[in-house]
C-alpha cells in the first residue's frame, strides 16, 4: 500500500486516505475512536471526494450517513474502504471487467447489446478483483474487521458485484446491501443461478428506484424477490422500491441511511 494523499471532506472528521495497491486506487477512512465494524464499497471514485466523482460532482455522501445512522443506534460508525473502478480512457471497460460476476459469464450467457462484456476482447477479471479486496487491501486497511461485522455495499453493476461477493467469499463478510442490482444485463435464467448460489446465511439488501434506468428492473427484481422468498431468507432480506428515485448518486445518498440501518442494527 502507497499512500498518495489526504483529503479532508465536509461532515466527515479527520481525513479521508488515498492509497495504491498496484494499479487500483483506495480511499478508505477510519474513525477517531476506533470501530469494529467495516464497510467495503465499490465505485470507490463516488464515495468520498466530489473532485474524483464520475457524476457531476455528486458523492454518496456514506460517511456522513454512517456517522448519523451510527449516533441513532448508539454505536461507533464504521471504517469504510471505497475500492475505485478501473474504466479511464485507455480502459473504457475497465468497470465492467471489475464488476460484472466472472463465474456467470463464461460459457456464452446471454449479454445485453449494450454492454460489451460478451466480447471475447473484454476479459472480465471481477474474481482478481474481489481476491484483492479480501486478500490485500481490506488486511492491510482494517486487519481488525470480523466477517460478522463486515457488509459490502455497491450500486447498478456494484450491486451485482456486491452479491458476487457473498457467493465468492462468503466467509469474509455478512451483510451485502445491493442498490439498484443492474439484473438487466442478462436474463432471468442469470438472476436464477445467481440468487440460488447466495449463501443462506447473508443478511442481504436490495433496493430501487422507478425513474430512469431503473424502471427496467421490476420484472426482474420481482423474480429476485420470489426466488429469496423461496429460498426462506426470511427477515435476513429485505427489497424496497423508492418513489421518484433514479438511477444516480444522488438518489441513492438519500435513502442510504436505510440499508446501513438494516446492516448497522444487528
Amino acid at each position: 500500500m502507497q499512500e498518495i494523499k489526504r483529503i479532508q471532506v465536509r461532515g466527515v472528521p479527520g481525513e479521508v486516505v488515498r492509497a495504491q495497491f498496484g494499479d487500483r486506487t483506495v480511499d478508505h477512512w477510519l474513525p477517531k475512536q476506533g470501530t469494529d465494524r467495516l464497510l467495503i464499497a465499490h465505485d470507490g471514485q463516488n464515495v468520498f471526494d466530489g473532485k474524483t466523482s464520475t457524476h457531476r460532482g455528486q458523492t454518496w455522501k456514506m460517511a456522513q450517513t454512517a456517522i448519523q445512522v451510527s449516533q441513532e443506534l448508539g454505536i461507533n460508525p464504521p471504517a469504510i474502504i471505497a475500492v475505485w473502478h478501473s474504466s479511464n480512457k485507455q480502459n473504457p471497460w475497465g468497470r465492467a471487467k471489475d464488476l460484472a460476476p466472472q463465474q456467470f459469464f463464461s460459457n456464452g450467457e446471454y449479454v445485453d447489446p449494450r454492454w460489451r462484456i460478451s466480447d471475447p476482447s473484454v476479459k472480465l477479471h471481477s474474481d482478481n478483483y474481489l481476491e484483492s479486496i479480501f486478500n490485500e487491501i481490506v488486511p492491510a486497511i482494517a486487519p481488525f474487521a470480523s466477517p460478522e461485522k463486515t457488509a459490502v455495499i455497491g450500486s447498478s453493476m456494484g450491486g451485482l458485484a456486491t452479491l458476487y461477493a457473498a457467493i465468492k467469499h462468503p466467509e469474509k463478510f455478512s451483510t451485502a446491501l445491493a442498490l439498484s442490482p443492474h439484473w438487466v444485463i442478462s436474463d432471468k435464467e442469470f438472476a436464477k443461478k445467481m440468487v440460488e448460489a447466495l449463501p443462506a446465511t447473508h443478511k442481504i439488501w436490495m433496493s430501487r428506484g422507478d425513474k430512469g434506468l431503473d424502471k427496467e428492473y421490476p420484472p426482474f427484481q420481482d423474480y429476485v424477490d420470489e426466488l429469496m422468498e423461496q429460498r426462506g431468507f426470511g427477515s435476513r432480506y429485505v427489497s424496497k422500491v423508492y418513489k421518484r428515485s433514479t438511477h444516480s448518486e444522488r438518489s441513492w445518498a438519500k435513502y442510504l441511511n436505510e440499508p446501513l440501518r438494516f446492516w448497522l442494527n444487528t
